[in-house]
């Protein structure tokens, strides 16, 4: 969804809503980053720091909202960030606080150095719901043939 810039409408005096909206500019925030956009990204906020966002995406010259550019920094940019698979290790404490705590993801993430709450919600929702359901169907299929004999 293209959201509005930050740039002056002029709304003249009896004109209608859908007319003015007409007049607006739309930022085509739509897509995946480039690699240009992300290093235009990292360099702004290297100058100005992590705080403004519209202010960043505009002094980047990207033709992105600051939510947007806050989110890629954030999940993806961020020097912090771990840019790798999860590990066995990381998968297995996913699933046992999962099971304490369920799908607080940030609570999570705060025992997962480097790893964001986006990240490990969708890791969840890609991979480990399916393989806990998969798991859950063969113990359900082996009982149930336990119980025959």
């Amino acid at each position: 969804m293209a959201t509005l810039s930050n740039e002056a409408v002029v709304v003249e005096k009896g004109m209608k809503p859908m007319e003015t909206m007409k007049k607006m500019p739309l930022l085509n925030n739509k897509g995946a980053w480039t690699s240009e956009e992300d290093q235009k990204l990292s360099e702004v906020i290297e100058v100005y720091s992590a705080k403004k966002w519209n202010t960043i995406a505009t002094k980047a010259g990207l033709n992105r909202s600051g939510k947007s550019c806050r989110l890629r920094w954030l999940n993806y940019l961020k020097p912090n960030i771990k840019i790798r698979n999860m590990s066995n290790e990381e998968e297995d404490l996913i699933l046992r606080i999962h099971k304490l705590v369920g799908d607080r993801w940030a609570l999570i993430a705060g025992r997962l150095p480097g790893r964001t709450d986006i990240e490990i919600k969708n890791y969840w929702n890609s991979h480990l719901s399916k393989k806990i359901k998969q798991v859950e169907t063969e113990s359900s299929h082996n009982s149930t043939t336990d119980s025959n004999y």
